[in-house]
């Protein structure tokens, strides 16, 4: 494995690439990656970009979003196959009509959608600044989110807002039993429960914090606690635990119990360090989005970056 990772910092900084990985992607793909972050933090990285190559170690939907702010770079994803059952929830020809049905409406959708759901809405959020974006938007004027409930409904509570929620869901962030956790906390009674707002609400309400990948790291970072239960991704705690090496960090545990007791993305694991790089070497599979597409998209993104500011 150490052979294959010199090769890829080789090959990288002979093709003058760099490589943007997400926090759910395996270790050793995190510790090649020139950044690791959230959809925020990927987005603000790609657009900033000026090599020749970005290599995305992430989903399909990430790629598309760095293709789409930095559209003269090659953008690459070491495998296609790596979608989002929340972006796969939302098709854009039924997502079109539900637009029409509702007309006067803002459209708000979260990053984790496609390129085609993005150029239909006027502003794009992540799970960090969600609630920022919808608060921009005055009162009086109603709004659509999509695509994922869970997230829609906990900013409505924040917010106290009646946004429309598109009927869209991730596999992950649904697999998380409240018996196992409830049992395992009671296992714990020391530990903070910190969940990502993908979550259903019975687990959101058991949570001592609640917040984005990225926030969960800061919170977990800057709380005077030592043991912590998380409630995402399991491919979180990497990162995590190099942050707080002397801080204990317990999964969340899902309904199913094979090989992992936490709830892991199939899709994020699809990505591996031989594949990563073969892409590299072989600069494909190439993430392209149609010019009018991306256009189109590029509007209610560069809006969520400059709000995020």
């Amino acid at each position: 494995m150490e052979n294959l990772k010199q090769k890829i910092l080789a090959l990288k900084k002979e093709k003058n690439a760099v490589i943007l990985a997400h926090y759910y992607q395996q270790p050793e793909i995190q510790e090649i990656a020139d950044y690791v972050g959230d959809s925020l933090g990927l987005s603000q990285e790609a657009e900033k970009v000026n090599s020749d190559i970005i290599l995305f170690a992430g989903v399909h939907f990430m790629a598309e979003t760095a293709k789409v702010l930095n559209p003269k770079k090659k953008v690459l994803l070491p495998d296609l196959n790596a979608g989002c059952s929340l972006a796969e929830s939302c098709p854009p020809d039924i997502f079109k009509k539900f637009i029409e049905a509702h007309p006067n409406h803002i459209v708000i959708t979260y990053v984790n959608c496609s390129a085609e759901i993005k150029a239909l809405s006027h502003l794009v959020c992540t799970s960090s600044n969600a609630e920022k974006i919808v608060n921009s938007v005055p009162e009086n004027i109603p709004i659509i989110f999509a695509p994922d409930k869970n997230l829609g409904n906990y900013i409505n509570r924040k917010t106290g807002r009646k946004m429309i929620l598109w009927d869209g869901s991730c596999v992950v962030h649904e697999a998380f039993s409240l018996d196992k956790l409830i049992e395992l906390h009671k296992e714990h009674p020391d530990a903070d429960i910190v969940a990502h707002p993908e979550s259903e609400t019975h687990i959101l309400e058991t949570a001592t914090y609640i917040g984005s990948t990225a926030g969960m790291i800061d919170y977990v970072k800057q709380s005077p606690k030592n043991k912590f239960i998380i409630a995402t991704e399991a491919g979180i705690l990497y990162k995590m635990q190099e942050e707080v090496p002397d801080k204990i960090l317990i999964p969340a545990p899902s309904f199913e119990n094979n090989t992992c007791a936490c709830s892991e993305c199939g899709y994020m694991k699809l990505n591996t360090l031989q594949k990563v790089y073969d892409c590299l070497a072989n600069e494909t599979p190439e993430v392209m989005v149609p010019k009018q597409i991306a256009k189109k998209a590029l509007t209610p993104i560069k809006r969520m970056l400059e709000l995020s500011k």
